[in-house]
């Protein structure tokens, strides 16, 4: 697993954000507070705080090159 923290601060960027995460095979995680979204959901995404900077944790065989596409993304 990889972690890394995100910050979405446009629905452009949750729309770039979710088609780039959305072809990735393994699972991927938000983490807000308590809550736990699927990063392929992009009405999960929505329902959380997008002001704050979010965790994204990433499962699979190679998690490096996904973390690699959202370098615009992550801070």
């Amino acid at each position: 697993m990889k972690e890394a923290t995100i910050l979405l601060q446009s629905i452009e960027d949750v729309k770039e954000f979710n088609r780039i995460v959305a072809v990735y095979d393994g699972d991927v995680d938000l983490v807000s507070g308590r809550y736990v979204i699927d990063a392929k959901s992009i009405m999960g995404i929505f329902s959380l705080d997008l002001s704050k900077p979010i965790n994204i944790q990433v499962h699979g065989d190679n998690p490096d090159s996904l973390i690699d596409s959202l370098k615009a993304f992550i801070q």
